[in-house]
């Protein structure tokens, strides 16, 4: 398995439990760091910029690539969705997800919803004060043409809902999202 983005290896660690061979994928050292201390030598962590060719990536080796809320700040989804299908297995899988286009369009500088192009948002909750975080914001089909032209079916495509938990913590957010999807989790299978 492929853990593309991996932060600090949350998901690296649930694969590992539940059996998976895991190669852990992030930009940044001390996500790379983090990972290894939650997971040890389980899995092959390793710091990569998904932005650059991936070509260290062995065809075929993969029968699962997962890129939970990744793709967003990578430039050139055609490049990196290509990486993963030649990487992946025949009939493997690619599940990702990202800010929902519909919501992120209100972070648009053009106010032009086809346009793909770099705008930022605050992210809070690290105990201080708000991080400036950049990030491609790009229209829904974006997604679909880089997946087809890579050679992947879309099996399924989500839209989730917040749940009651965060009913409890987050009222206000809570009524938003349910008025409006922030985030987007697509599965897709690999074509041959």
């Amino acid at each position: 398995m492929l853990d593309a983005g991996c932060g600090p290896g949350v998901y690296t660690a649930w694969l590992v439990e539940h059996g998976a061979d895991v190669l852990a994928l992030d930009v940044s050292p001390k996500m790379v760091a983090l990972a290894r201390q939650r997971v040890g030598a389980a899995a092959d962590i390793r710091q990569a910029d998904l932005n650059k060719p991936l070509d260290f990536l062995e065809a075929g080796s993969f029968d699962l690539v997962l890129a939970p809320l990744v793709p967003d700040y990578v430039r050139d989804w055609g490049r990196l969705f290509g990486a993963f299908s030649r990487a992946l297995r025949p009939r493997g899988l690619f599940v990702f997800s990202g800010g929902h286009p519909m919501y992120d369009f209100r972070f648009s500088k053009t106010g032009r919803y086809f346009d793909t192009e770099i705008v930022a948002t605050p992210w809070y909750g690290f105990g201080g004060d708000p991080v400036t975080v950049p990030f491609y914001r790009r229209p829904l089909s974006a997604a679909f043409d880089a997946l087809w032209a890579a050679g992947f079916v879309v099996e399924r495509v989500v839209e989730p809902r917040p749940t009651a938990t965060f009913k409890e913590k987050e009222p206000d957010d809570y009524e938003k999202l349910m008025k409006q999807p922030g985030f987007i989790c697509i599965r897709a299978r690999k074509d041959t």
